[in-house]
C-alpha cells in the first residue's frame, strides 16, 4: 500500500503550517484552611497559523486529527468493501 499523507489544515485559509505560542500566568485564590493566598504556574500552549494567525488548541488540532483518522478510515472501508 502506498504511503498516504494528511494534514491539519487552518479552516481560515488551509495552511498546514503553524507555530506554538505559550502563554505563562499565575492563578491565585484562597483557600479555607488559610488566610495565605495560594497560587498555580499555569501554561497555555496555542498553535498559530503562519499565513493567518488564526489560533486553535491542543484540542482543537488533536479533534481535527481525529477527524481526520475517522475520515479515511471510512474512506478505505468504502472502498475495499464488496
Amino acid at each position: 500500500m502506498d504511503e498516504l499523507r494528511d494534514y491539519f489544515l487552518c479552516d481560515s485559509c488551509a495552511n498546514k503550517d503553524f507555530k506554538r505560542i505559550y502563554n505563562f500566568s499565575l492563578r491565585f485564590h484562597g483557600v479555607n484552611f488559610s488566610d495565605d493566598l495560594i497560587y498555580d504556574q499555569l501554561t497555555d500552549e496555542v498553535y498559530q497559523c503562519t499565513k493567518c494567525h488564526k489560533t486553535f488548541t491542543k484540542k482543537q488540532v488533536e479533534h481535527g486529527l481525529a477527524e481526520i483518522k475517522k475520515k479515511r478510515k471510512k474512506d478505505y472501508m468504502d472502498s475495499t468493501s464488496f
